[in-house]
C-alpha cells in the first residue's frame, strides 16, 4: 500500500509517525539514528525523511526502514529534502496560474 490521503506524518525527535487524518489513531511509529529535528517528503508515494545527517526512504503502509544513506563525509547537520514529485506540483502550479492570468487578461 502507497501513502494515503487520509494520513499525516509527522517528525519528532528522531522519529517519524503515521497518524488516521480522520481518527487521530497512531498508524505506526518509526525511530531514526538521532533525536534530533526530523523532516519528511513524500515522492510518488514514497515517505523519505532525514534525521542526524541520514537520509531514510520509508515503507508507506508501515513505516519499515526500506534503505538508509548515511551521507558519507557530510556531518551530522539538518537534510533538507526535495523530491521530483514537489518540483513538478509546482511547475503544474505555474502553468495554471500562467493559463489563468492569460484568461482573464483576453476577458
Amino acid at each position: 500500500m502507497a501513502f494515503r490521503s487520509s494520513m499525516i506524518l509527522v517528525g519528532i525527535k528522531g522519529t517519524v509517525v503515521a497518524i488516521d487524518r480522520d481518527s487521530g489513531e497512531t498508524l505506526w511509529s518509526t525511530p531514526l539514528k538521532g533525536s534530533d529535528f526530523v523532516n519528511i517528503t513524500l515522492d510518488g508515494g514514497d515517505v523519505f525523511a532525514s534525521s542526524k545527517g541520514r537520509l531514510y526512504r520509508l515503507d508507506a503502509s508501515s513505516g519499515e526502514i526500506r534503505w538508509c544513506n548515511e551521507l558519507p563525509g557530510m556531518g551530522w547537520g539538518i537534510v533538507t529534502i526535495a523530491g521530483a514529485s514537489q518540483a513538478a506540483a509546482a511547475e503544474e502550479k505555474r502553468r495554471r496560474d500562467a493559463q489563468a492570468a492569460a484568461a482573464a487578461a483576453s476577458a
